[in-house]
This record gives structure tokens, C-alpha cells and sequence, in this order.
């Protein structure tokens, strides 16, 4: 049931400021209207959690007066978006895929690079994990390809930008890969590793939402990773984004969604290939 309008919400009288039902729903059809994310009844909590910590930064008494601010000013606006969005992330999340696109690339004959869209690329991981697969994939530091890692929210693009990550990030890693692909920090940044020069060459990092009219990429794309991000859209919208991917893919790329995403719903415009990959339906089949 939605959250009625007007009244607050059962915690309300715990909590530093009152959040209405009508605070939430406003907040609710901007986020939607504006990113496409679906907020259900159930993300209440979250949404105050993370937005209260906006009220007590700009001085704000009150949800109504927060979101007045958001509506007028376009770097709250940019504060509220990257506030209500998820970053979770890590280094090769879901390893089948890396594995699977390695044997993609190694089929690459092509003389142009080999293009992937990383279009959820939060603070970086997921997309120098593309890097490192290129890298072991082609011999090289200095593989033929190009990587577009793209987000919504600026704060997690700019963390992937520095390539700056706690040790603790890297763990699950192996010896091998640390030592051949990230720098060890010392002094100040004790505790801290960064990603090799090498990588980071192969990645340019931009701003794309992907509900936007107009999204500033160039095709085709020879992978494109959407991963645990259109579970946050619903399926008309999934729909419209799964639309626009399709002529933005090569006629041989494949596309790899997160492992409890599913496109059954745009069989028109994609088939699997097992495993939360897909191609184009009018790929030949292989």
C-alpha cells in the first residue's frame, strides 16, 4: 500500500525530522521522474536515512523545505541524485563474466579496439576488472581496448577517476594480480593501494543517465556490461533503456546483466546466451 499523503510515518515521532508520506511519495516521482529509479514502499527508511544527512548539512528544518532547495538548486539536485543511488560494487563481481568476456575478446579480429560500455561503473571496480581481463586476455598492459565507464552519480565516478581503493578492497585478489596491477601506498596513504597508469589509460569515466535523451556515446560497443542496475528500474523502463542498447551494441557484442536480472520481457530485442549474457536477436547464431 502506498504511504498516505500528509501523514507520518509509524517512526516518525523517533526521528530528528518528520517524514510525511507525501515527503516520501514527492521524493518518490523525482527520483523516478528524473533517474528512472523505482523506490517501493520499503526503501522508506533508506530514503530518510541518507536524506536527513542533507537537512543537517544545508541547515534545513524540514523534508519540505529540503526538497524546495533540491528543486531550485542544481547542485543539491546533483547531491540528491547521488545520494539516493546504490553503489554497491567490487573487484570481479561475479567472475563467470570476466571469464566469458576473455574468451569474447580472444575471438576478436577486428583491427579497430575492442570497445566496452561499462554503464554502471559506481567507484571503479567493475570496470578496472574490465581492464585487467583485457590485459590478461591480449598478453599486455597496453591491450587494443577501450573502456567508457559510465554513472549516474558524480561522487562514485570521481573515486574511479583516482583509482584509490583500501587494501581491504583487493583482497580476494590474488598475489599476482596485485603485484601487476596496482601500487602499494606508503607514508599518509599506508593502507591504501592505486591502480597502475596502465589501466587507467584504458578507461575514460563520464556522466551518463541513462534516462536522458540524449546519451553523449558513440557505437557500436563490442560488450556492454549493465549489472545490477535495471532491478532498480521497472519493466516499461527496462524496456526503454534495453531499446537503445540494442543498435549501440555490435552485431556480435554480447550484453551481461546482473545475476538476478532477467530481459525475457524484450525477447524482441535480445536472446541469452546463458548466464545473464545476451546478444542482439538478429545475431547469427554461433
Amino acid at each position: 500500500m502506498p504511504a498516505r499523503a500528509g501523514t507520518p510515518n509509524e517512526t516518525s515521532r523517533d526521528r530528528e525530522f518528520v517524514f510525511t508520506g507525501a515527503d516520501f511519495n514527492r521524493i518518490r516521482k523525482l527520483i523516478y521522474d528524473h533517474a528512472g529509479i523505482s523506490l517501493s514502499d520499503a526503501k522508506q527508511d533508506m530514503v530518510y536515512s541518507r536524506l536527513a544527512r542533507r537537512l543537517r548539512a544545508t541547515g534545513e528544518a524540514s523534508f519540505q523545505s529540503y526538497l524546495l532547495r533540491v528543486e531550485r538548486d542544481k547542485v543539491e539536485w546533483e547531491t540528491f541524485v547521488n545520494s539516493l543511488t546504490t553503489n554497491l560494487t567490487a573487484f570481479f563481481r561475479e567472475a563467470h563474466h570476466f571469464e566469458i568476456l576473455a574468451a569474447h575478446m580472444k575471438q576478436h579480429q577486428s583491427r579497430k579496439p575492442y570497445r566496452i560500455w561499462c554503464s554502471a561503473a559506481s567507484t571503479g571496480e567493475e570496470p578496472y576488472s574490465l581492464a585487467i581481463t583485457a590485459c590478461e586476455a591480449f598478453g599486455s598492459q597496453t591491450p587494443p581496448v577501450e573502456i567508457v565507464a559510465s554513472d549516474i552519480d558524480t561522487q562514485v565516478l570521481s573515486v574511479g577517476e583516482k583509482g584509490i581503493y583500501p587494501m581491504a578492497r583487493i583482497e580476494r585478489l590474488s598475489p599476482e594480480r596485485i603485484q601487476r596491477y596496482f601500487l602499494k601506498g606508503a607514508g599518509n596513504q599506508q593502507g591504501m593501494v592505486r591502480v597502475r597508469p596502465e589501466l587507467q589509460r584504458l578507461i575514460r569515466f563520464q556522466r551518463v543517465n541513462l534516462l536522458e535523451p540524449n546519451w553523449q556515446l558513440k557505437g557500436p560497443f563490442d560488450a556492454l556490461f549493465c549489472r545490477n542496475v535495471m532491478i532498480y528500474f521497472d519493466k516499461p523502463t527496462q524496456y526503454g533503456i534495453l531499446k537503445r542498447f540494442a543498435p549501440l551494441l555490435a552485431p556480435h557484442g554480447w550484453m551481461f546483466a546482473g545475476h538476478s536480472e532477467s530481459f525475457m520481457h524484450a525477447a524482441d530485442l535480445f536472446r541469452s546466451r546463458g548466464r545473464t549474457v545476451y546478444e542482439r536477436v538478429d545475431a547469427k547464431v554461433t
